[in-house]
């Protein structure tokens, strides 16, 4: 039994992941998960008890495994400068996936004070990984200028989000020139 309960809080999730991604907090109703997975919609209510709640698992479960890509590919780098391109890149690399599409989709939304504190404590696990870089680099203010990069890399998938004239991969090489060398560079 508890794993049948297991399964279905999965394709609730991954019913919630495809609604956002297709369209949006909007699109994030029990109605609509209840039609995705079959399941009658007092049967949603068993498992969460408000949008914000599937909201917010959502948040527990796919921010750790991007945040974890993200290091992943920093550690690979050998240098502080391949630390923060690989920082940009596996971020823009990222954005086909339903679960990222999800998050940004969750970023833009009303939210309860739960799943911002959340979202704000998955970024700053994210801003924390590139501030050793830029203070390898010699940033008098690596925290700052941490938060504007991903500033950048927010606007990147914002502009390959949604669908820009640019190539996706134009996008992820400007982003990364522009945290590389800045706009004077």
């Amino acid at each position: 039994m508890a794993e049948h309960r297991t399964m279905q809080r999965g394709a609730l999730l991954d019913a919630a992941r495809t609604l956002l991604s297709e369209g949006g907090t909007d699109a994030l109703t029990f109605p609509a998960l209840a039609e995705r997975t079959g399941l009658a919609r007092s049967s949603v209510y068993e498992y969460f008890r408000s949008r914000a709640a599937v909201v917010e698992e959502l948040c527990a479960v796919d921010f750790p495994v991007w945040a974890a890509e993200v290091e992943a590919a920093m550690e690979r780098a050998d240098t502080a400068e391949a630390k923060i391109e690989a920082y940009v890149r596996q971020q823009l690399a990222l954005v086909g996936d339903r679960r990222h599409r999800a998050v940004v989709a969750i970023s833009a939304g009303e939210l309860d004070a739960g799943a911002r504190e959340k979202i704000r404590a998955a970024h700053g696990g994210l801003i924390a990984m590139v501030v050793e870089a830029l203070g390898a680099l010699g940033h008098e203010e690596p925290r700052l200028t941490a938060m504007l990069l991903q500033g950048v890399v927010d606007a990147a998938v914002r502009r390959i989000e949604l669908g820009a004239a640019e190539d996706p991969g134009r996008i992820t090489d400007a982003a990364v020139a522009t945290a590389l060398r800045g706009v004077c560079g």
